[in-house]
């Protein structure tokens, strides 16, 4: 790494850690004074608030960092102008492509360690601040969770394990029932490749009984079986917030699990949105060094109007984003498509003007 190369990293490291600071402590403040009642009518320590929003910093820094990422390359590349040193490194023969090179590799750094955050930091941390906030703030507790493509209860009669390929339907496949003794051992499993609600009871096919008798167990297997269970389907609660909770890895074994097209649309939708999010930075940043330039040579001006012009871009690329995912979740996009359609452009888009830039 020559001396060049140092002092633009450097340059960008230091913009994009004042600049997430800057909106962290601008989104925290905001957040603060927006929940603090909550915590207070509840009679919450300040202990709890404090832990409640510094975990919350990894979800800030994740939903703020292709802006932040954005914002830093074209604030890099601004000074660099503004201070005339990249005329001098240009008249010295240095192409454009050169000076850029080490935005670009902060940029896909940075890129890379939000995947790397999204992948083992952001599943322990979200987790804890939705216990923090549902739970303890709000007083919801869920009695379902879903892991790894199957949903587990506790029922007021036992434990429910199931996978539920269409949510719309009440049939549960690969479905089991546990229900313990007062000394907490295990009386009665109930297992079924298929479980269905008719509204007023289960059915239960292909499947068989444990039962523990005093020396012994029993197995009685069964075709079918109509069994009294005291919960109904909507009783299997598992918030929506709990997709939010999955690992990008979580997610995609999640997504391989669904069978339904529905479900399969959704949760490929979610896997690919949350990949597409976290990568949307680079080619933000692609799109605004050259429409930093052009700014600068359309009106004489660089950071004043390249940084409004900036947000700017980053709020259409929002915007355009969340109408993708949803058309990939309605089913009318494919889910990859959706997600790389909006990089495939700036990315595209800002290396040919880069390559016009440097002509």
């Amino acid at each position: 790494m020559n001396l060049l190369t140092r002092y633009i990293l450097g340059q960008f490291i230091r913009n994009i850690v004042a600049i997430t600071l800057a909106f962290l402590a601008l989104y925290i403040l905001i957040d603060f004074f927006e929940k603090i009642d909550n915590f207070m009518e509840q009679g919450k320590p300040f202990s709890l608030v404090l832990s409640f929003f510094l975990l919350n910093i990894p979800f800030v820094i994740d939903q703020m960092g292709p802006v932040c990422i954005l914002l830093a390359g074209v604030v890099t590349l601004g000074v660099l102008n503004h201070n005339h040193e990249l005329i001098a490194l240009k008249a010295c023969g240095i192409p454009l492509k050169r000076i850029t090179a080490p935005i670009i590799g902060g940029a896909l750094f940075c890129t890379l360690l939000s995947v790397f955050m999204s992948q083992l930091v952001l599943p322990k941390t979200i987790a804890s601040t939705n216990r923090i906030w549902n739970e303890e703030v709000k007083g919801k507790v869920p009695l379902g969770i879903f892991r790894n493509g199957r949903y587990y209860y506790r029922g007021e009669d036992g434990f429910y394990s199931f996978a539920r390929p269409d949510a719309r339907k009440n049939e549960f496949v690969f479905f089991s029932h546990a229900s313990w003794d007062d000394n907490h051992r295990l009386q009665r499993m109930i297992n079924a490749d298929l479980a269905t609600w008719d509204g007023k009871r289960w059915h239960l096919y292909l499947g068989q009984v444990q039962q523990r008798e005093e020396f012994s167990c029993s197995v009685t297997p069964f075709p079918e079986k109509a069994v009294e269970f005291q919960q109904r389907p909507e009783d299997f609660f598992v918030p929506e917030y709990r997709t939010h909770e999955l690992s990008l890895v979580d997610l995609y074994r999640n997504a391989r699990n669904q069978k339904a097209p529905a479900e399969a649309a959704k949760a490929w939708s979610d896997f690919y949105g949350r990949l597409s999010y976290i990568t949307l930075g680079l080619p933000l940043v692609l799109l605004g060094l050259p429409l930093l330039l052009f700014v600068y040579r359309r009106w004489g001006r660089d950071l004043s109007l390249a940084i409004p012009a900036s947000c700017g871009l980053a709020f259409v690329c929002w915007g355009w984003w969340g109408i993708m995912q949803s058309f990939a979740k309605a089913g009318y996009l494919h889910p990859a498509i959706a997600a790389i359609t909006l990089h495939l452009v700036l990315g595209g888009g800002g290396l040919w003007l880069l390559s016009r830039e440097n002509t």
